[in-house]
C-alpha cells in the first residue's frame, strides 16, 4: 500500500499535482489574503464589465479597447504570476518590483492611447521618446510572455531575432534586414505586431466565451453533462471511458483550452476508467484525445469558430456546418477506440445502481442547456457571436434561477466571473506575444517565403505532399499554445501555402486549424497528454504516443478534404444532399475500420492480417469514391464473415489500475 505523508496525499498524487503545477499555468498562480485578495475580485469584475460592454455594445476604437486589454492582462500576470517558479504563492502584497511594472504598463499603454491617432496622422513618424516606450512596451510583453507561457516566448523571441538576423540567411529564407526603428514601429505601434489580430481575438471572442464558460460551470453544467452521459454510455462495455469522451468533448468545445479541460474534468473521468479496469496510460490518452477534439467541435469551437469566421469574411454558421463532420468523425473513432479496448479487456460497463435515472437528470438539470440553446438560436437568426455570447452569460444565471438545487447565489456569479478573468489571461498573454510572431511573419513576408519554399520542394499541384509539410509546419507552431492562439499562428504562415496549390479557403483554414490543435496530443510537447499523465500516474512518453494512436483519425482526416470538401457540409456546391450523406456513411465506416485495425477487435480478436485489411479498408472509405467505397466494403465484408464463422473466444485481460 503506497505510503501516505500528513496531508493525507499519496505519492501518486502527489506527482501528479506536481506536474499540474509545471504543466497548468492557473496552478502557478499567486493567492492573496486580506484587502489584496479583496481588491483584486473587484478589479477582475470590473475588468469583466469592462469587456463585456465595449466588446459588444459600446462604442470604443479598436486600438484603444486592444491597448486597454493589453494594460489589464499584463498588469494582472504581474499580479497573479509568480516571478519565478519558487516564489511564495500566497501572500498579502505583490512584490515591489511587480508594483513598478504594473506602473510602468499603464504608463507605456496610455500614452500609446493618447498619442496613437496623433502619430497616425503624422505618417507613422516616430520621436527617439516613442521609439524607447515601444521598446520597453515589447519588454514587458515578452516578460508577461515568459511567466504565463514560456515555450510561447522562447518561440516568439526566435521570430524577432529573425528580423536581423534573416540577412545572413541564404535562400527564400533570407531577407535584407530591417532597422531598430522599423522593427519597433511595426511591433508597438502599428496593427500588425502586439496589437493586431492576437489581441484583437483575445479583447473579444475569447473573453467572452472564456467567462461564457466558467457561468455554465458554476450553474452546475458540468454536472449535468456528466450525469446525461452516464444515463446515455454509462453500462455499456467501457462506460465510464465514453462518459470521459462526451463530457469532455463538451465541455473542451466552450473552454477552449485543452489543457484546462484535461486538469479539471481528467480529476474526475480518469480516476473513474482505472477503476473500471483500464491501463492508466490509455485512461490518460483517452482524456487528453477527447479534451484536444473540443476546439474544433461545433457549435461553440472553443471561439476558434468565430475567428475563423472573421478571416473567411463569411458566416459563423458555414464554418460551423463545416466543422460538423470531421468533429464527428474524430470523436466516433474515438469512441470505437475506447469500446473495442473494453471488448478486449472484458470490461463491462457500471452497474445500474450507478447510473443516475436519465429522467430524473433531465427533469432536475435539463433546464440548464438553455444558455447554449440560446447561443445558438441567436447566431442562426443573424446576431453576431459577441452578442449571442453576452445574452448567454445572462441567460446562465436566469436558467439555474429555475430550480433552487442549481440556482447561481451572488458568490457564485461574482466566482464565475473571477474565474473567467483570470482564466482569460493566460490565453489573451499568449495572444499578446502571438502579435510579435504575426508581425514577423507580415514585415519579412516569412509566411509567403516559406510557402515558396514548400511549392519549390514539391510540385505545385501535389496537394498531399504539400499537405503533409504543412501539417509538420502546423503541429510545430501550434505545440504549447492554447488552440486559438495556436490557430492564428498557423494560419497567418500555413494557410497561404495549401490555397497556393489550388487547396479552397475553408479547407485550407480547417486543415491548419485541425492540426494546430493536435500539436496538444503531438511528442514531444504533448502539453494535453502530459497532464493528463500526471493525474493517471502513468508514463509520460507512453501516454502520449497512445494519445496519438487514439487521435489518429484526426490526424488522417483533413487529407480526406483537401481536393474534395464533400466532407466539409456546405463548402462544396457541386455536391448533392444524397452524396454528401453517402460520403459521410463511407467516411464513418473507414474510421471504424481504421479503429478496429488499431485496437485489433471487431467482433472478436483480429489477427495482424485482418488488421493489415480493416486499416487498407479505411483510406478506400474515407476517400470519396464509389469505385473506393466498393472495394472498401468488399474487404471488410471479407473480414466481417471471416470473423464470424471463426470466431474466437474472447480472453479477457486483466486491467493494469
Amino acid at each position: 500500500m503506497e505510503e501516505k505523508r500528513e496531508d493525507g496525499q499519496t505519492q501518486e498524487e502527489r506527482r501528479a499535482q506536481e506536474l499540474l503545477e509545471e504543466k497548468e499555468a492557473e496552478s502557478r498562480t499567486r493567492t492573496y489574503s486580506g484587502p489584496m485578495g479583496t481588491l483584486i475580485t473587484v478589479l477582475l469584475c470590473l475588468w469583466t464589465v469592462f469587456q463585456l460592454y465595449y466588446s459588444t455594445v459600446g462604442l470604443i476604437s479598436a486600438v484603444n479597447l486592444r491597448a486597454i486589454h493589453c494594460i489589464f492582462l499584463l498588469c494582472f500576470t504581474f499580479l497573479l504570476y509568480p516571478t519565478y517558479k519558487k516564489e511564495k504563492r500566497l501572500r498579502k502584497a505583490p512584490p515591489v518590483w511587480d508594483i513598478l511594472l504594473m506602473v510602468l504598463t499603464a504608463a507605456v499603454f496610455g500614452y500609446l492611447i493618447l498619442n496613437y491617432t496623433r502619430i497616425a496622422q503624422n505618417g507613422g513618424r516616430l520621436t527617439d521618446l516613442e521609439l524607447v516606450i515601444a521598446g520597453v512596451g515589447l519588454l514587458l510583453a515578452f516578460e508577461a510572455a515568459r511567466r504565463c507561457s514560456g515555450n510561447l516566448a522562447v518561440l516568439a523571441l526566435i521570430f524577432l531575432a529573425y528580423n536581423w538576423f534573416g540577412r545572413y540567411i541564404p535562400g527564400r529564407l533570407g531577407h535584407n534586414g530591417f532597422t531598430l526603428k522599423r522593427v519597433l514601429s511595426t511591433q508597438f505601434w502599428g496593427t500588425q505586431g502586439i496589437l493586431g489580430t492576437g489581441i484583437g481575438v483575445s479583447a473579444t471572442y475569447i473573453f467572452l466565451f472564456v467567462v461564457f464558460g466558467a457561468f455554465l460551470k458554476y450553474s452546475g453544467f458540468s454536472k449535468f453533462i456528466n450525469d446525461f452521459s452516464l444515463t446515455l454510455v454509462g453500462r455499456t462495455p467501457g462506460g465510464p471511458a465514453k462518459v470521459a469522451v462526451l463530457a469532455s468533448a463538451l465541455m473542451g468545445m466552450i473552454n477552449g483550452s485543452a489543457i484546462a479541460n484535461v486538469a479539471t474534468t481528467g480529476t474526475i473521468t480518469i480516476p473513474l476508467m482505472k477503476q473500471t479496469g483500464y491501463k492508466k496510460e490509455f485512461a490518460g490518452a483517452v482524456e487528453a484525445v477527447a479534451s484536444t477534439g473540443g476546439q474544433f467541435c461545433p457549435p461553440i469551437m472553443g471561439a476558434v469558430g468565430f475567428v475563423m469566421a472573421e478571416f473567411l469574411g463569411m458566416s459563423y454558421t458555414k464554418v460551423m456546418l463545416a466543422a460538423i463532420v470531421p468533429a464527428f468523425l474524430y470523436y466516433l473513432g474515438l469512441l470505437f477506440a475506447v469500446h473495442f479496448e473494453a471488448k478486449r479487456l472484458g470490461l463491462s460497463g457500471l452497474s445500474k445502481e450507478n447510473i443516475p435515472d436519465a429522467m430524473k437528470v433531465v427533469k432536475e438539470q435539463g433546464h440548464l442547456v438553455i444558455p447554449l440553446v440560446v447561443l445558438i438560436a441567436l447566431m442562426a437568426v443573424g446576431y453576431t457571436p459577441l452578442y449571442a455570447a453576452l445574452i448567454s452569460i445572462f441567460a446562465t444565471v436566469a436558467a439555474s434561477w429555475l430550480r433552487k438545487e442549481t440556482r447561481m447565489t451572488w458568490d457564485k456569479i461574482v466566482a464565475a466571473t473571477v474565474e473567467g478573468a483570470r482564466s482569460a489571461v493566460s490565453v489573451g498573454v499568449c495572444c499578446v506575444i502571438i502579435g510579435v510572431i504575426i508581425g514577423t511573419v507580415t514585415l519579412t513576408s516569412l509566411g509567403l517565403n516559406m510557402g515558396y519554399l514548400i511549392l519549390s520542394i514539391v510540385d505545385n499541384t501535389n496537394i498531399y505532399l504539400t499537405g503533409f509539410l504543412v501539417m509538420i509546419m502546423s503541429a510545430i507552431l501550434g505545440m504549447g499554445v492554447p488552440g486559438v492562439a495556436a490557430y492564428v499562428i498557423v494560419q497567418a504562415v500555413a494557410v497561404p501555402v495549401l490555397i497556393k496549390v489550388g487547396v479552397l479557403d475553408i479547407s485550407a483554414h480547417l486543415f491548419c486549424l485541425i492540426y494546430a490543435c493536435l500539436s496538444n496530443i503531438t511528442p514531444p510537447v504533448a502539453m494535453s497528454s502530459y497532464v493528463a499523465s500526471g493525474i493517471a500516474g502513468s508514463d509520460q512518453t507512453k501516454t502520449g504516443l497512445l494519445s496519438v494512436r487514439l487521435g489518429l483519425v484526426g490526424f488522417l482526416i483533413p487529407f480526406f478534404f483537401l481536393d474534395s470538401p464533400i466532407l466539409l457540409v456546405g463548402v462544396d456546391p457541386t455536391a448533392t444532399l444524397a452524396a454528401t450523406l453517402w460520403a459521410v456513411f463511407t467516411a464513418s465506416v473507414g474510421t471504424v475500420a481504421l479503429v478496429s485495425g488499431l485496437e485489433g477487435w471487431l467482433l472478436g480478436r483480429a489477427s495482424w492480417p485482418e488488421r493489415a485489411v480493416l486499416m487498407a479498408v479505411a483510406p478506400l472509405m474515407l476517400y470519396p469514391g464509389y469505385l473506393t467505397d466498393g472495394i472498401g466494403f468488399a474487404l471488410l465484408a471479407a473480414v466481417v464473415a471471416f470473423q464470424y464463422f471463426t470466431r474466437r473466444p474472447a480472453s479477457p485481460v486483466p486491467g493494469n489500475a
